[in-house]
């Protein structure tokens, strides 16, 4: 049995993709596909994994832990389970600590062998969408801000704009924290409106498509800021219609420098870490990295999201 592991980032579509697999629980079930998604691993399943309050009880949580996991790994293969795909973007870490350290999941390397140590190495796969980092740290300080009113300082976003690390970072830690499992990356420039095509590319199933198009969990434009968020706030915030950029133009570039050298790492093998997922809709297999000022850019988890399938409103999480 495949155990997948999809750890996000966060602001990369995630929530799109665990709405996906919840909606085709059903049907995905036919193939053998199971999935939990954070209302499991946030509500028991995980707990006593990484560090926290210690049990009154005077157990070993982690032990705890580790045989929750195996129970639940255990029924699932013996009820025929082919693969099940465990998705929560904090299990690569908390955005909030990537904040307040000014980068790209700096403690992924440790949460992830804490992971690795509670499935006792039973992980498989791993699945990692990544973002170029302008449009990553934007997305993710505007739904920063319409939760917490507090706006990003210069320091800070220069702070951002002139950290080392990147999504080649993260991947080689991925990498240490769990090196029997097989990585692959999925950009959220190609894959953040198609959650059948990373399912399928990690599972060998041709999974079933969605009907439409859906946005889950978006962060709000700049009118809808402007509409939505204190006259104190928007008095600091640029008047248009497209996503708030708090980074400088100069900042915003030298972020999309690092992404497309991280492109071309991946394109090239990724020393073998990591397989970086192609668009299946491409006609021409040939992966080209286009130049940094003309990679992709608009944000596919905006607006409000219609179930297309039932034409409710589908609720944001």
């Amino acid at each position: 049995m495949k155990v997948i592991l999809h750890i996000g980032a966060h602001r990369c579509a995630t929530r799109s993709f665990q709405n996906y697999m919840t909606r085709k629980s059903e049907t995905l079930s036919q193939y053998g596909i199971a999935f939990m998604g954070p209302e499991r691993t946030r509500k028991g399943l995980l707990h006593g994994v990484q560090p926290g309050a210690i049990s009154v009880t005077g157990r070993n949580p982690v032990e705890r832990a580790r045989g929750r996991i195996s129970l639940q790994l255990a029924g699932l293969h013996n009820a025929g389970t082919a693969a099940v795909v465990i998705s929560d973007a904090a299990m690569l870490q908390p955005l909030e600590q990537c904040f307040a350290l000014g980068a790209l999941y700096p403690g992924a390397g440790e949460h992830l062998s804490r992971l690795d140590h509670a499935f006792s190495g039973a992980v498989t796969d791993v699945m990692l969408n990544i973002r170029s980092p302008e449009s990553f740290w934007a997305s993710a300080m505007a739904v920063r801000l319409e939760h917490s009113l507090r706006l990003p300082n210069a320091r800070t976003l220069s702070r951002i704009a002139e950290a080392t690390r990147s999504w080649r970072d993260v991947i080689q830690d991925i990498y240490c924290a769990m090196p029997g499992a097989r990585i692959r990356v999925f950009a959220h420039e190609v894959f953040a409106a198609q959650p059948e095509a990373q399912l399928s590319a990690v599972t060998g199933v041709d999974c079933p498509r969605v009907r439409g198009s859906f946005r889950l969990n978006a962060s709000l434009r700049l009118p809808e800021l402007h509409a939505e968020l204190p006259k104190r706030i928007t008095n600091l915030l640029p008047e248009g219609e497209g996503r708030w950029m708090p980074f400088s133009e100069a900042e915003a570039a030298r972020l999309r420098e690092s992404y497309y050298d991280d492109m071309m790492w991946l394109v090239g093998g990724a020393d073998g870490l990591a397989e970086l997922a192609e668009d299946p809709n491409k006609s021409d297999t040939t992966t080209n990295t286009p130049a940094p000022d003309q990679i992709a850019q608009e944000d596919l988890t905006r607006g409000r999201l219609h179930d297309p399938d039932t034409g409710r409103l589908a609720g944001t999480g």
